[in-house]
């Protein structure tokens, strides 16, 4: 006799395979990246981290923290596994996205002569991983120099470019006007206006962690923020969006992108026009949607991080209130 497995089981194990949020972390040279990257090692908070770079000799972690160590892969004591890629990227992810227990979040450290938005192509082509941000550092201190080169200015205006989050490093070498000023820069530069600051690599956790907005229990409500110390940047904003009734996803796409450049992610699960669960990643000007027939059908529930103004929050909420459908479509 067939077993039926308990619906709350069935969820959980979707759940578990759920693709692996994933960050690629870029930079022109000396920008910092590996700064970035010990940080997050330190402070990974309970998660599964996976981080993948060009090369350990760079990367000084912290031999305290180390359980064990290869030629290839250094693995620490809270859990996090730091693995060397060289030009085996392809076959690293595959690797990762076929092991029984998947990171909570996979990290690529891009060269510092890459476009990280390739690298981010690259990592989409296996549906193990969604992307979560590309995050580039820029050195507060040399940028302007480093732009202005005529053999390398390209390649870093390209990095900032493919940018949905630019993390300013090394900022106590420049004056606050001058770091105003890289500010501004970045931002004309840049297509996002999500401009942080690193002290000593440490970097607001709503910028590179995945929040609880998809753990079990409470799958279908996300929330603006974690727990205490999970704070965002100045300038950046959450609220939660609900709303009863099936949603039309082209008018939703538009409305998620009135404010490209501002809005530095959202997430969370809609009702799509044939009346089952969708789920909703927007990174950028990347929106995506995944089918989850297996979810109970709920109010369509969102979280949105990003910079708005109380203005411009209450025209996305209009925008978005405009997506909700009158009624389904008869289905035969």
């Amino acid at each position: 006799m067939m077993t039926v497995q308990p619906p709350d089981a069935r969820v959980q194990a979707e759940v578990a395979r759920q693709p692996v949020p994933m960050i690629v972390l870029g930079g022109y040279l000396g920008a910092g990246k590996t700064t970035l990257v010990n940080a997050l090692l330190r402070n990974a908070d309970g998660l599964r981290v996976t981080v993948l770079v060009n090369d350990f000799g760079s990367v000084n972690v912290d031999a305290s923290l180390i359980r064990e160590r290869s030629d290839d892969v250094i693995g620490l004591e809270n859990g996090c596994v730091c693995c060397t890629i060289g030009g085996r990227l392809v076959e690293t992810l595959i690797a990762i996205g076929e092991r029984a227990q998947r990171p909570d979040l996979l990290v690529i450290e891009a060269s510092g002569v890459s476009d990280p938005m390739r690298i981010a192509q690259v990592g989409l082509l296996d549906k193990a991983f969604r992307l979560h941000g590309i995050v580039v550092a820029v050195d507060a201190c040399g940028i302007e120099e480093t732009l202005a080169d005529r053999y390398v200015g390209d390649i870093a205006h390209k990095q900032i470019m493919a940018a949905s989050t630019l993390v300013m490093t090394k900022t106590d070498l420049v004056t606050p006007h001058a770091l105003r000023a890289v500010r501004q820069r970045l931002t004309e530069l840049g297509a996002t206006q999500i401009v942080v600051t690193a002290d000593n690599g440490v970097v607001p956790p709503a910028i590179l962690f995945p929040d609880e907005a998809l753990a079990l229990p409470g799958l279908l409500s996300p929330r603006p923020l974690r727990a205490s110390g999970h704070t965002l940047p100045s300038g950046l904003r959450s609220f939660v969006w609900t709303m009863d009734g099936a949603l039309d996803r082209n008018r939703l796409r538009a409305a998620l992108l009135m404010f490209r450049g501002k809005l530095l992610r959202a997430k969370g699960f809609v009702v799509s026009s044939t009346g089952g669960m969708s789920e909703m990643h927007v990174v950028g000007s990347r929106v995506t949607f995944r089918a989850r027939p297996e979810l109970p059908v709920q109010p369509s529930s969102m979280v949105f991080i990003g910079v708005l103004s109380d203005e411009e929050i209450l025209q996305f909420k209009g925008a978005l209130q405009s997506t909700r459908l009158e009624s389904l479509p008869c289905l035969t």
